[in-house]
């Protein structure tokens, strides 16, 4: 099927790439008869298309002969060659096809194709049955996905490059592995151009054109999410044995080892994987990982480990309440979707904690920001920035910061920082020369036009003054996020953090330590009262709650067929 190609769809570009032979491997002639095993032989005539980009494709093809052509392109009409398969053992396809989600790709059939196509069930049974087999496949499927991200295919965002709702559309995206290209709407020509036929409005900023055409104007995440296909379709009348709703690092090991030991899991979560931890610039201190990780990595690794074994993800999928007053329990969403489930897991960690600070919310919008990503990063390059706090996220925070822009100011309450911060990270914030460290300082107001321009502060004995900044980072904690737990009844503490085991009111110590009140629901991570508020112990805590939810589905079988 014809298309126009620009320049920089080359293929030598990506046959150049030092990781194409991983990219597009090829299986053996006998682990084609291996996977045969695992799946059903197709036919497609020239000129067919084995899938478009935005829409959902059948799964995984492995071919036997015939020609398919990848061919990525984005909203603006703009369409790159990425690869031609040709040869027999060469498979299709990226990541999505773990998770069910639409291609980000267009599959052309240029030669009449015979292959062996894997539904998504079936290339999970494939990946575990066959390790060697998975290997290649996963390694083949994660890297293509890295590839279309990095030469800028699928969704385009237009607007202005401050706009507040854009960068958190492209955190969105980049924190989901969704490929984007950003175009600044007030520089670039062609931006301009197709202004001129879409007429937006001043509140229409940020537009959005997805793979298949459709143009929203100014969205939020779930719209977003909508137009691109991500938002999952949930069978009513399926029993999840366990559905966790939250997907940071407790959430995610939970998924990995429930799933990997045969219950069925869904995941949920109204933001992307990896909760907080996955906005960190480099855990150091993450057991396995000497030279430190990035927490988005560290969480993708684990998000696609747990599809692997079979998990299901609703992201963004926002829970509204949880009902413990039937068996099964039953999960409801803010659209009204209701999920049953056997067992519930508790691991939405907690929401960034806002400071009371004069003008904050009208801000927030320009120039105040709760993480630090390379997208901030990019928006801070020239100038000093203030962040405000002196616990570990701020450190990775300034850490990271200081390498992108000129000067870093910390703003902290007490009077250093021993007490709130792990020693490796004191040592490196007190290393680097662009820090400076303003102890026993609290942020009194904010001031300027559209954006942050200046800051009111009060600092030691009671002096206040100001200071200029455009930027400001805000890492003072975070509240547990619980507020959907009170059509259930689960107990909290005083705090509002889910209590658990011998800490709940009258209990006695039970063989279940990490449940909460109400039988068969469980509080994992940030989110249950006294727990180390580290990735480390969230993982810990997500393997130990499976071996707990086993005992208790098994002592329920029990007492079934006891009634029986």
């Amino acid at each position: 099927m014809p298309h126009e190609s620009t320049p920089d769809g080359d293929p030598s570009a990506v046959q150049a790439h030092p990781r194409h032979a991983q990219m597009f491997p090829v299986l053996s002639e006998a682990q084609i008869e291996r996977v045969r095993r695992h799946g059903n032989v197709v036919h497609y005539a020239k000129g067919d298309m084995l899938y478009r980009a935005g829409s959902l494709c059948p799964g995984v093809f492995v071919l036997l002969t015939g020609q398919v052509e990848i061919v990525g392109r984005d909203g603006l009409g703009h369409a790159r060659q990425i690869h031609i398969y040709t040869k027999r053992g060469e498979f299709t396809s990226d990541v999505t096809q773990l998770s069910n989600k639409p291609a980000v790709v267009d599959a052309h059939v240029i030669e009449p194709v015979e292959a062996v196509l894997l539904r998504p069930e079936e290339l999970s049974a494939l990946m575990i049955r066959e390790a060697d087999i998975g290997e290649t496949i996963m390694r083949a499927l994660i890297l293509r996905r890295v590839l279309v991200i990095e030469q800028g295919h699928g969704v385009v965002l237009l607007g202005p490059s401050v706009n507040a709702r854009l960068v958190a559309l492209q955190n969105f995206l980049r924190r989901n592995a969704f490929p984007s290209v950003v175009i600044d709407a007030e520089h670039d020509a062609e931006a301009i151009a197709l202004l001129e036929r879409l007429t937006p409005q001043p509140d229409d900023f940020p537009l959005v054109i997805c793979p298949n055409g459709t143009v929203l104007r100014n969205p939020d995440e779930r719209q977003l999410a909508s137009c691109l296909g991500l938002i999952p379709d949930f069978d009513p009348l399926f029993v999840y044995d366990v559905v966790i709703v939250g997907a940071g690092p407790a959430g995610l090991a939970a998924s990995v080892y429930a799933a990997s030991e045969g219950l069925s899991v869904a995941v949920l979560d109204c933001a992307a994987p990896g909760g907080q931890a996955g906005s960190s610039a480099r855990i150091e201190n993450f057991f396995g990982f000497p030279t430190g990780i990035s927490g988005q990595a560290l969480v993708s690794r684990a998000f696609v480990q747990a599809q692997k074994f079979g998990a299901h993800f609703g992201i963004p999928c926002e829970v509204k309440a949880l009902h413990c007053g039937c068996y099964p329990l039953v999960v409801e969403l803010t659209d009204d979707t209701r999920i049953p489930t056997r067992t519930v897991v508790i691991a939405t960690g907690a929401e960034y904690r806002r400071p009371s600070v004069d003008d904050l919310a009208r801000f927030e919008s320009c120039g105040v920001y709760y993480w630090a990503t390379p997208i901030e990063a990019k928006l801070c390059r020239k100038g000093p920035v203030l962040l405000l706090g002196g616990g570990n996220s701020a450190g990775q925070a300034a850490v990271f910061l200081a390498s992108h822009v000129d000067h870093v100011h910390m703003f902290v309450r007490g009077a250093s920082l021993d007490h709130s911060m792990s020693r490796y990270l004191i040592e490196r914030v007190r290393a680097l020369s662009n820090v400076t460290l303003h102890t026993r300082m609290e942020v009194l107001g904010l001031e300027g036009g559209t954006c942050l321009e200046r800051v009111r502060y009060r600092g030691a004995g009671g002096i206040e003054g100001t200071m200029t900044a455009q930027h400001l980072f805000v890492f003072i904690g975070a509240d547990p996020n619980t507020a959907w737990l009170r059509a259930c009844g689960v107990e909290l503490d005083d705090k509002g953090f889910v209590l658990t085991d011998t800490d709940i009111p009258g209990a006695d110590a039970a063989a279940r330590p990490l449940q909460t009140s109400v039988d068969g629901v469980f509080a994992i991570g940030d989110v249950r009262s006294g727990s180390t508020k580290r990735v480390a112990s969230a993982v810990g805590e997500g393997a130990a709650v499976v071996a707990q939810i086993h005992r208790l589905l098994a002592a329920r079988n029990v007492q079934r067929s006891a009634a029986a």
